[in-house]
């Protein structure tokens, strides 16, 4: 199965990465960065060469309605495994008000390509499976640039793992579908992100330290709720600098960050699984 070869292939090099011998930074959240840039680079070509042309064409040659009718789609699949998380981490009620979208957005909202939910108030949640791991603890690890998938840390790409193992885009069968379904996410989820590329552009002077951090920013405010404990300075004579990392994520510029690392992150969510 060709989606789940390149993500095998893409876990193997990061991890190639993270134990081969790959020259510290010094830098405790992201100790391999040369490893880092290298891949940062192969992903940046990828885009450029392929993923951000096919949706600006797709962008310009779909109306409006329909792209929202396929981000719709997707969107109501990942409610079913954001209220999984949700219940993983003891938030019930959010885990009942995600399966309340799935249901009402699966009927009346016909498959999810309407999304009723949102209109009674049912707000749509953001978890996966490294939130959780963070929730229960499990400190960030290394960041990682994976092939394909991007930004990611040693406790996300765990988490990597089972999202595309519960993926019901990823493992549907026949498998002509499910690879035509696998595209379109990914060329839709790019193509609702190309207004952040030119404030991402503008705004960084050092384009990976500005997305690494905006990654690490917005995944600690995930696994926070939003309201992420007050940062303090790490002991540089910590034994644990993987933890040191959890507190030294830098504030990147306001909302612009977050939507850099969203890039990222929903490229690789939408990624040949």
């Amino acid at each position: 199965m060709l989606p789940a070869r390149i993500k095998s292939a893409a876990v193997a090099i990061a991890a190639v990465g993270l134990l081969g011998g790959c020259a510290t930074s010094g830098n405790p959240k992201d100790p391999i960065e040369g490893f880092n840039r290298a891949m940062f680079a192969f992903n940046e070509g990828l885009d450029s060469a392929i993923i951000k042309p096919v949706a600006k064409g797709y962008d310009h040659v779909l109306p409006s309605p329909i792209k929202t009718g396929v981000t719709n789609f997707f969107s109501n699949i990942e409610d079913l495994f954001i209220g999984v998380n949700n219940l993983l981490q003891g938030k019930v009620p959010e885990a009942f008000s995600d399966l309340g979208r799935v249901v009402i957005n699966s009927t009346v909202g016909l498959l999810g390509v309407i999304d009723f939910a949102s209109d009674a108030g049912l707000e749509k949640h953001d978890e996966d499976f490294g939130q959780t791991f963070g929730r229960w603890g499990v400190g960030n690890g290394a960041y990682v640039v994976i092939p394909v998938f991007g930004s990611r840390t040693v406790r996300d790409t765990v988490g990597l793992v089972l999202d595309v193992a519960a993926d019901p885009v990823a493992n549907h069968n026949p498998r002509r579908t499910r690879d035509m379904a696998i595209v379109l996410r990914l060329v839709n989820d790019r193509a609702n992100l190309l207004p952040a590329d030119k404030v991402v552009e503008e705004a960084a002077l050092d384009k990976y330290s500005y997305m690494r951090d905006a990654y690490l920013q917005r995944r600690r405010n995930l696994i926070h709720d939003g309201n992420p404990p007050r940062e303090v300075e790490a002991n540089a004579d910590s034994a644990d600098p993987a933890t040191n990392a959890e507190v030294q994520v830098s504030e990147p510029r306001a909302d612009a960050a977050t939507e850099a690392a969203v890039v990222v992150a929903r490229a690789d969510q939408a990624s040949p699984n």
